[in-house]
């Protein structure tokens, strides 16, 4: 997939929401989502970071890109040549999909076929508009994480960003299940914001995942931001030369 598949997955979301939002609506929207991700936490799980449209607009034009660009950097890297890249499983399953952003990257990377899962119904609408728009084998379904089932043959099961949302009930029973899947022969990624505040569960997962043969990592890297994205990190007073994230990986 060439780099401009990617900037034509980009202008086309550009075109699908900026038709009914002036640049002051979106920075205002951008601003109340990222206030419910640093804010007003407690809404996460029940959805409110995704209520209404022009939170939704702003999480696809800022976050998803943002998301995208983390995870094919995380993805290149854990992924490799030689005997890693020949032994990459054809499917990838993306847990609380959103968008579709990382579930893409990684089957970019992969050359695979994903398959998204989300609770949220814009959110799955919008990750089969993303696989579409890059031409890749993929389809999305709305789901709770606890009712995926894991494919027979050894797949990419990727959680990025979301672990940090589950209540402890549903998290605990996700990392049982992730552990498991391992130990069946599928390879595991954990991707999530370097802000220990956050995910105060993180220690526990990285010692039950260190503790199966997987590793930890934490990733610095400067990336090219589309323009976009660069405006509305700079209108709200963000800032996102360096791109974060931690990680936790198994299987490979």
């Amino acid at each position: 997939m060439s780099e401009n598949s990617v900037q034509r997955w980009l202008q086309a979301a550009e075109q699908r929401y900026l038709a009914d939002l002036t640049p002051a609506e979106l920075t205002r929207s951008l601003k109340a989502l990222s206030a419910c991700y640093v804010e007003r936490r407690a809404g996460l799980p029940t959805g409110q970071a995704l209520s209404g449209a022009g939170k939704r607009a702003a999480f696809a034009l800022f976050y998803a890109p943002l998301h995208f660009l983390t995870v094919r950097e995380i993805a290149g890297a854990l992924i490799g040549e030689g005997a890693a890249a020949t032994a990459r499983p054809r499917q990838i399953i993306d847990l609380g999909c959103g968008t579709g952003a990382a579930g893409a990257a990684w089957a970019l990377a992969t050359s695979g076929r994903v398959r998204g899962y989300d609770v949220n119904p814009w959110a799955v609408e919008e990750a089969a508009w993303t696989y579409r728009v890059l031409g890749l084998n993929g389809h999305a379904r709305r789901s709770p994480i606890d009712h995926v089932r894991w494919p027979s043959e050894p797949s990419d099961l990727i959680v990025a960003f979301l672990v940090n949302e589950l209540p402890v009930p549903a998290r605990d029973s996700l990392l049982r299940r992730l552990l498991e899947a391992v130990g069946h022969g599928h390879r595991v990624v954990i991707v999530e914001p370097v802000a220990r505040r956050v995910a105060p569960w993180f220690p526990t997962w990285r010692a039950a995942f260190e503790a199966g043969g997987g590793h930890a990592a934490e990733w610095r890297f400067r990336a090219a931001l589309p323009p976009l994205v660069q405006r509305l990190d700079r209108a709200a007073g963000l800032d996102h030369r360096e791109l974060t994230a931690r990680s936790l990986a198994a299987g490979f």
